[in-house]
């Protein structure tokens, strides 16, 4: 095992983590490490580099999230394997289930509940005045049908900075939810596109290709995300995608994975990528893992986003970032069509972010929902290890697994008959599996002081145990 030469520079502001990250990376991403290399201990590094163990875990934990490297129990951390991209030197980042309704139910860990309590009204409702005050009487006229500009420039100055996007304002089309610019993306891809999609995955949008009467490919997820090389024995044109924190299972989509899946985009004419980036605001190990859009260069990738999870649901505004090919496609497509999102909202919004509200209360949510994580995992924790979990790194739900005799139909209906709604696994696949019951615990509607009672109730609802040495 040779220790890794990397240059620190601790003057600048960029943590020394990242940099280690970085240099890492892009030596694997050369070659320069070969795969199946065992890099040096936390330790050792550390000591080697002058750096604490905490730095250097940060700097392994991003690399084998990302799946650049990957963790062996006892043995350390090796290098993975990671398929050069066709079209582009390797790439260094820089630094710039449907809610059902049931009145019998008195605690629901849907996965798409957010924290109410701490919403910012009063920067919102100041922003909501400055606009009605000041505005003219032109916001009650029809605005520009790709949505206003003031919104969608604010919208790429955010992915730029946070998420690596490349793209002008003129490339972002506001709508209102996700589910209304899908039916949008399939018009314009045409009917000869045929759509792969996750298995297990996000039901509402797999509806949305079945609706609009398209030719569907499930393509199983394992642990490192969408498997390519199932995808492209499938004969699909288009690859539905959540590669960030994938729903449901919160497996990130492995550096390996990405590459191959923009190869597979690019091989082809008319070979398009659908990223829907729909929670990568809340990861809580690490900085933020890449966009495929950011490293597209072919103009395969159609990027979705929404800002259900990070202000509220109920704004209903989403927004798209078309390649070139495809916005030009749209425009001759919808030239009549108005957008479907009020003006007033889309002023407020702006306004809202541009002020900096925006960022100051996403850097305040994460701390908040990675504290209700660390409150869930502990409490989980104490009833291992007939409990295990996983899909932690991001999002506001993760997977917990049962492992017992009994399926997940009946823990199911057992918490149901106890008043507990869970969401199982199985609900979100398009063939069942019998294996261990694995269930969506969402926690971001859950308040702190509750969230150890609630699973307390749900596992004495399905006669599990503490651990001993918890007691």
């Amino acid at each position: 095992m040779e220790m890794l030469v990397i240059q620190l520079d601790k003057s600048t502001d960029t943590p020394l983590y990242e940099q280690i990250y970085d240099q890492i990376q892009m030596d694997i991403s050369d070659g320069k490490l070969p795969v199946g290399m065992k890099l040096p201990s936390k330790r050792k590094l550390g000591e080697f580099l002058a750096v604490s163990q905490t730095t250097i875990e940060l700097a392994y934990a991003q690399l084998v999230a990302e799946g650049f490297i990957s963790s062996k129990p006892k043995k350390g951390f090796y290098v993975q394997a990671i398929e050069e991209l066709a079209y582009v030197q390797p790439v260094e980042i820089k630094n710039k289930s449907v809610n059902q309704v049931d009145e019998d139910v008195a605690i629901d860990f849907a996965p798409g509940k957010i924290d109410t309590e701490s919403f910012p009204f009063t920067h919102w409702r100041k922003c909501a005045k400055d606009i009605m005050d000041n505005s003219s009487q032109h916001l009650l006229l029809l605005g520009h049908p790709h949505g206003d500009f003031e919104l969608r420039q604010e919208i790429a100055r955010y992915l730029y900075h946070s998420r690596g996007v490349d793209c002008t304002p003129e490339q972002i089309i506001v709508g209102s939810g996700t589910e209304q610019l899908m039916p949008l993306v399939i018009r314009i891809l045409g009917t000869d596109a045929k759509y792969a999609i996750e298995d297990p995955g996000y039901p509402l949008t797999h509806h949305v290709f079945y609706h609009n009467n398209r030719e569907v490919f499930p393509i199983a997820v394992d642990d490192e995300g969408m498997d390519v090389q199932s995808l492209q024995r499938s004969g699909a044109t288009v690859a539905y995608v959540t590669p960030s924190h994938q729903f449901p299972t919160g497996t990130v989509l492995s550096a390996a994975r990405r590459t191959a899946l923009l190869n597979w985009a690019s091989s082809q004419d008319e070979h398009f990528i659908i990223e829907d980036d729909y929670d990568s605001e809340f990861r809580y190990t690490g900085r933020p893992i890449p966009s495929l859009q950011g490293m597209d260069k072919g103009g395969n990738v159609i990027y979705l986003s929404t800002f259900s999870k990070s202000l509220m649901p109920s704004l209903r505004i989403a927004y798209m970032v078309l390649p070139p090919v495809l916005l030009d496609r749209y425009e001759k497509a919808f030239i009549h069509y108005s957008s479907t999102v009020p003006r007033l909202d889309q002023h407020i919004l702006a306004r809202f972010m541009a002020d900096g509200h925006f960022s100051r209360h996403l850097n305040r949510m994460r701390k908040i929902y990675k504290h209700k994580l660390l409150i869930l995992t502990e409490a989980l924790l104490s009833y291992a290890p007939d409990i295990s979990f996983s899909g932690d790194e991001a999002g506001m739900h993760i997977n917990v697994n049962v492992h017992t005799d009994v399926c997940e139909e009946l823990l199911t209906e057992a918490a149901r008959k106890a008043g507990i709604r869970v969401y199982g696994l199985n609900g979100y696949r398009t063939t069942p599996i019998d294996s261990d019951p694995s269930f969506l615990i969402g926690f971001g509607g859950l308040s702190v002081d509750e969230i150890s009672k609630l699973i307390d109730k749900l596992m004495k609802t399905w006669d599990i145990q503490k651990d001993d040495g918890s007691m």
